[in-house]
């Protein structure tokens, strides 16, 4: 408390300034690394997805087996209670479910058309530049 009182107002400047260097710094670090991370679930999408869901599954064994067995039995009440309020909400969800069911049906469509124009794709027209460059260097 002494320290503050006794610093001269040119000391404390100096102190702000390099208070704001570390933080510039410290977001510009920040901002690499996320720059990085999404690069790199961009690359790697399943990999993610599938360590994101093995994290979710141990957290919720840790937690399932973490609680009481009191704890289980006021749970399994509850949900008894939950699924009578379920029932009642399925037709609210209904045309939710209708309109999953046809984007799905139009992202199926759009995979099949990508198919077809895959097939048709004549590979001989960009192979066979390449097969004329590597018989000319083998030879």
């Amino acid at each position: 408390m002494t320290d503050v009182v006794r610093q001269s107002p040119r000391e404390a400047t100096v102190k702000s300034e390099r208070a704001s260097d570390a933080w510039e710094q410290t977001k510009d670090k920040a901002t690499v690394a996320r720059d990085r991370t999404e690069v790199f679930v961009r690359e790697n999408p399943i990999p993610v997805l599938l360590g994101a869901l093995g994290l979710g599954i141990a957290i919720g064994l840790a937690i399932r087996y973490a609680s009481t067995s009191d704890d289980r039995i006021e749970e399994a009440q509850d949900s008894i209670g939950d699924k009578a309020w379920s029932l009642l909400s399925l037709p609210f969800l209904w045309p939710v479910l209708k309109s999953v069911r046809a984007r799905a049906e139009d992202s199926a469509e759009a995979v099949k058309e990508g198919l077809d124009r895959v097939k048709n794709v004549d590979v001989s027209r960009y192979t066979k530049p390449i097969r004329k460059r590597w018989k000319s260097w083998t030879r």
